[in-house]
């Protein structure tokens, strides 16, 4: 069957067709099947996602031909995120090296980094910012590509997330710009102040966790799960961010599902819920001010997540 199939669209409409018909999960960078295909045909050819269409009727040789079909087969009976196997992903219009050392790249958060994250920062003086639990970099790495200005720094409690994110800060050669920093939460900033910090932290919950597809499971996953209702993590940088703030400061943190039990947890809590194009993402903004008022309540709740 496979005998029969040429160009480069013919793969793309074959590795979809494989990919449908196995009852795949599409959560990792894209939600279809085609985009995954694509993904997968254009990385394995080194083809830019962007390629023109004329460009769909080339012919693949023998071993392109073998080399992409093997893939498909491992997309299908691995179950291996298209990311992983080919080793890159985009995230904000930016290409990223991508295995298992990090979870794939996948925020919204990156449509505010391509806004500038308007309207949050236009009455703002950004000059030095943190990504708090950057795993593979993408959101630090990319607000310094989009911020020239910018002075970033990225942290993450895994070494091995970090040899991948300063793998990708030379990749994207920011060297000079941004700095990866090995540190639980905030531990490792001491005495550093940031006038934005970012953050897609864990935030998967133990039981969403035990029922998700088998391509979560090639994940980190201490990339994935934070506690029984996904807060852990976020509690305890709440109840630490505004020691890193500078005094118009502003915290942006992506909790995802975790959104509805967070606000049940801090009501009093100004969270402000960012809009995508999409709608609601559970993407929370948060100025300084408004955690030094709710000091109290924040650092109850996370106090009583701690251990002893």
């Amino acid at each position: 069957m496979t005998a029969e199939l040429a160009t480069i669209v013919d793969f793309i409409r074959y590795g979809a067709s494989r990919f449908s018909a196995a009852g795949l999960t599409f959560g990792h960078s894209h939600d279809n099947p085609i985009d995954e295909a694509t993904h997968l045909v254009l990385a394995s050819l080194h083809l830019p996602p962007d390629i023109p269409p004329a460009y769909g009727a080339g012919r693949l040789t023998a071993a392109e031909r073998e080399n992409v079909l093997a893939l498909i087969e491992r997309r299908v009976s691995e179950r291996l995120p298209v990311a992983y196997l080919v080793g890159e992903t985009w995230f904000a219009g930016l290409k990223f090296k991508s295995d298992r050392r990090a979870l794939v790249p996948r925020s919204p958060i990156a449509e505010l980094i391509e806004s500038g994250f308007a309207p949050w920062l236009d009455e703002r003086h950004v000059e030095r910012a943190l990504d708090m639990c950057t795993g593979s970099g993408c959101i630090g790495i990319a607000m310094a590509e989009y911020n020239p200005e910018w002075r970033v720094d990225i942290v993450d409690v895994s070494d091995e997330a970090l040899s991948l994110a300063r793998e990708n800060i030379a990749f994207q050669h920011v060297e000079g710009r941004v700095e990866a920093i090995r540190s639980d939460l905030f531990a490792g900033v001491a005495g550093r102040k940031y006038d934005l910090i970012v953050s897609n932290p864990p935030y998967v919950t133990e039981d969403e966790y035990a029922a998700l597809p088998g391509e979560y499971a090639h994940e980190p996953k201490l990339g994935l799960t934070s506690g029984a209702d996904g807060l852990d993590l976020c509690l305890r940088m709440l109840d630490e961010a505004a020691g890193h703030l500078t005094g118009d400061g502003l915290l942006i943190v992506e909790v995802g599902e975790s959104e509805h039990a967070l606000a049940a947890l801090l009501p009093e809590v100004p969270f402000v819920w960012v809009e995508f194009k999409v709608g609601p993402m559970g993407v929370f903004a948060l100025e300084r001010r408004d955690l030094v008022e709710h000091a109290a309540a924040i650092r109850a709740a996370a106090a009583a997540r701690r251990p002893g």
